[in-house]
């Protein structure tokens, strides 16, 4: 036989396939009518293992059995969607838990954010909030999730993301722990100075105070002045209130502009931080299950069974409902040797009956499926 006999034959299958598998979704599609009727759930875990296992042994090799198992991966796993798509269009999955405003209350809303006065935090809380903001700050970031979930604030402004040094772990970490919900975003930039008590010469100076991604984000400065210790702290606002009640001209701050002026500090040196463009993101939360009519992007977070192929199968269900996945970050959880929690960002409104579908089928299919928020 000649390539071209051999084409022809491969596409005589191929149309036969076809042909089957539109039946094997009709079938399906039946099967979604009956679990509408009846509220059977769509995934059934056993079944579907000893479903592989059977289709495996009609095979006559190893190397056609993994293969055959990988299609029926993949068959079942879009006779799921057609079923999760109808029985959400039928309204037989309900309603997600979290409800549509118009606006957020920011005129009479108290704001909690973490550190002091002249804190980058501070600056985004005021650029999306306004200057005039009914506010206080805490110590901690644990401590602005605490105040958020008891009441004594409405919203908390924490960083979540810088784009030289990357995530802040500790609030992927908040966002689980604690029942609060983001509801918008607020980027700034970032410019870090290197600040003193009036009149310090850099010749002077034998210690930097700052937040430790402030430090990293310096780092090819810092490398420089090697001889500089470099001590951590929990905010760049501390660090510059530090620098000031000591009054100490061997000490210095890396933080922003607006904390020299609070603290009456000199900017010993502008844009210490080797990025020009280096930027901050921040998120604004609330212990309300709420969201902007207008929202564009839902973060959400899962466990996923420790098997290979399972955080594929979790973000098919991106793919096939056409949703556009912006991110995604991983964290290892507590007492779990080697297992990750995933924290998955991408486009839409919890309105969207796409948004919808994707949902429901990580809810079904993974362990602990959480939405963070839509803003």
């Amino acid at each position: 036989m000649d390539l071209l006999e051999l084409r022809k034959q491969l596409d005589e299958l191929d149309e036969q396939i076809v042909a089957l598998y539109e039946r094997r979704m009709d079938i399906s599609s039946q099967v979604a009518d009956y679990k509408i009727q009846t509220g059977k759930k769509v995934f059934d875990k056993e079944r579907e293992i000893a479903k592989l296992h059977a289709v495996k042994e009609l095979t006559h090799n190893e190397f056609n059995g993994r293969g055959i198992q990988e299609l029926f991966e993949q068959i079942m796993s879009m006779s799921r969607k057609l079923q999760y798509k109808k029985l959400s269009e039928s309204g037989s999955l309900g309603r997600l838990p979290f409800i549509a405003i118009d606006t957020l209350k920011e005129q009479s809303a108290r704001v909690v954010f973490q550190g002091a006065e002249g804190s980058y935090s501070q600056m985004a809380m005021q650029a999306f909030f306004g200057e005039d903001v009914n506010c206080f700050h805490v110590e901690t970031f644990r401590d602005a999730m605490c105040a958020i979930e008891e009441g004594s604030a409405d919203y908390a402004v924490l960083p979540i993301e810088n784009s030289t040094a990357g995530i802040v772990n500790e609030i992927y970490d908040l966002l689980v722990e604690f029942e609060n919900y983001i509801v918008g975003e607020q980027i700034i930039r970032i410019e870090h100075c290197l600040l003193g008590v009036p009149g310090t010469k850099q010749e002077e100076i034998r210690t930097v105070y700052s937040h430790p991604q402030s430090l990293m984000q310096s780092t090819r400065y810092l490398n420089a002045h090697a001889s500089w210790q470099q001590i951590s702290m929990q905010n760049n606002a501390f660090a510059a209130r530090k620098v000031m009640e000591d009054g100490d001209r061997s000490q210095a701050a890396i933080a922003s502009e607006q904390a020299a002026k609070i603290y009456g500090l000199e900017i010993l040196e502008r844009g210490v931080n080797h990025s020009q463009t280096n930027s901050t993101r921040f998120i604004i939360v609330t212990n309300q299950k709420v969201f902007l009519k207008d929202a564009g992007k839902v973060s959400i977070c899962f466990e996923i069974p420790h098997e290979s192929g399972s955080l594929y199968h979790m973000l098919s269900h991106f793919i096939y409902n056409d949703l556009n996945m912006t991110k995604i970050e991983s964290r290892p959880i507590e007492d779990r040797n080697w297992e990750y929690r995933f924290f998955v960002d991408f486009d839409g409104n919890l309105a969207d009956s796409a948004v919808k579908n994707a949902l429901r089928g990580l809810r079904e299919e993974a362990r602990n499926m959480r939405i963070l928020g839509n803003y």
